[in-house]
């Protein structure tokens, strides 16, 4: 207990210099969510103002009672709001539980369909309705362009029965894909916001092949022991922003992987959780990407990662331009981590030469406490070392008042500012005639 008083004591003391500038405003508005849009319920199947559509699921068949399977209901009203043209707003109504079964919703549509859940949906319990289906996924929206997805209401995975047959939770289960609560697929001009995603069956949210989306005011809950659910997952997507949200699960707050570019994240409260991730990349030596990153004000707490960047022996391709920068962290494992050597395997992965490139990659004000000695780690390829690391103003201290450390192998980078743990790689000398350069101008100019 001392250990851990010592741990929030310190905590605090930087929390309190921060919380005004970032965690208070924003749990503050992350606390609640008010219905964005609410309508009166219409006894037509569906009204129209100035060319703007409102449609009620329940005008289609849907009964609201979560005992009812409202999935047929709420397929012939996308139907009916996919083929109008204008702005169609399409209904689940608040106080209401809609049970749906596996969806595959498809576009392009004529409308710009808003998406208002202001409502519950479930899913079923039994993994057993998936059988014959597409494991991986639940609520799927697929080439759908200018969709919103609003309402203040919550989606629910219903993914207790999933955990307790996953083989990370019992190593005797068989290993069986689980489905993602809520996917989209080539979707361009996408918003997703004030929404509450809870207890996913794996993953809680995914963008994949998207362009241009804002996924803002989000809660993403489920327990810390809950495998591979992930909160927030971007593969193959460009032009992606996710703000304003807490993230509290059994995995990644947020991933990025595979050939996304373009992604800034801001404002975000992550934990429990493994944290914020950029990968993993380069597995079965495929070739992948993920590049210009910023990731600008986050408070993780009681994460077993803090920013983390992860990559398979054997791979190719490239992870850089990528930023983290004004980050408070709390009783935190692992707090900065770049792992050449990722290997997420039940036996050793064997050593190989070839490696994904980590390079340009910087961690600029970084301040809070380190549940592991090591609170700076970069674990990188002697192929491929990384290259222009940069820190600046580094405060990470023990939770349990020891001393914490560096670890460097093939890293290669800059640093300034305050560093604790000090850094443990060498500072180039480019860095440091460029330093001396700026000094001795400010100083002729000062004169």
């Amino acid at each position: 207990m001392k250990n851990l008083r010592y741990c929030f004591s310190w905590a605090f003391v930087i929390i309190f210099i921060h919380v005004n500038v970032l965690v208070t405003p924003y749990l503050t508005r992350a606390e609640g969510f008010d219905s964005v849009i609410q309508h009166p319920r219409s006894r037509w199947r569906r009204t129209r103002t100035r060319s703007k559509w409102v449609l009620y699921v329940g005008d289609y068949g849907a009964k609201g009672d979560g005992l009812h399977n409202d999935t047929e209901a709420f397929l012939e009203a996308w139907g009916i709001a996919c083929s109008l043209a204008g702005f169609i707003n399409l209904v689940f109504p608040s106080g209401e539980t809609f049970l749906i079964y596996q969806v595959d919703i498809g576009g392009p549509c004529r409308s710009k369909i808003i998406l208002t859940i202001s409502g519950t949906i479930v899913a079923p319990q039994d993994p057993a309705v998936w059988l014959g289906l597409n494991q991986r996924k639940w609520l799927y929206f697929h080439g759908v362009n200018h969709l919103t997805v609003d309402g203040g209401g919550s989606v629910n995975g219903m993914g207790e029965e999933w955990w307790a047959r996953s083989c990370k939770i019992n190593s005797t289960n068989p290993c069986h894909p689980a489905p993602t609560a809520l996917t989209f697929h080539r979707c361009k001009d996408l918003k997703v916001r004030n929404l509450m995603l809870i207890n996913s069956q794996r993953m809680h949210l995914s963008f994949t092949n998207c362009m241009r989306v804002v996924a803002s005011h989000l809660k993403v809950l489920a327990p810390a022991f809950s495998p591979n659910t992930d909160g927030i997952h971007i593969s193959a997507s460009k032009g992606v922003q996710v703000r304003d949200s807490v993230i509290r699960t059994g995995d990644d707050c947020i991933s990025i992987v595979r050939n996304s570019s373009r992604v800034w994240i801001r404002n975000i409260y992550c934990g429990p959780g493994h944290g914020i991730s950029i990968g993993s990349l380069g597995k079965l030596k495929t070739w992948e990407s993920v590049q210009n990153v910023i990731v600008e004000g986050a408070y993780l707490y009681n994460t077993d990662n803090g920013l983390r960047i992860k990559t398979w022996q054997g791979g190719s391709g490239l992870a850089s331009k990528i930023t983290f920068q004004n980050i408070l962290m709390e009783n935190v494992s692992n707090p900065i981590i770049i792992d050449q050597y990722y290997c997420d395997s039940q036996h050793p992965c064997e050593n190989q030469t070839s490696a994904v490139r980590v390079e340009n990659i910087s961690f600029i004000d970084v301040q809070g406490t380190s549940a592991s000695d090591e609170a700076i780690k970069f674990a990188c390829s002697d192929i491929s070392p990384c290259e222009d690391l940069y820190l600046e103003n580094i405060f990470l201290v023990s939770c349990f008042g020891g001393n914490t450390n560096s670890f460097c192998w093939q890293a290669h980078g800059s640093a300034r500012g305050f560093l604790y743990p000090p850094t443990c790689f060498s500072i180039s000398d480019d860095f440091i005639r460029q330093n001396i350069f700026v000094e001795s101008n400010h100083t002729i100019h000062s004169v």
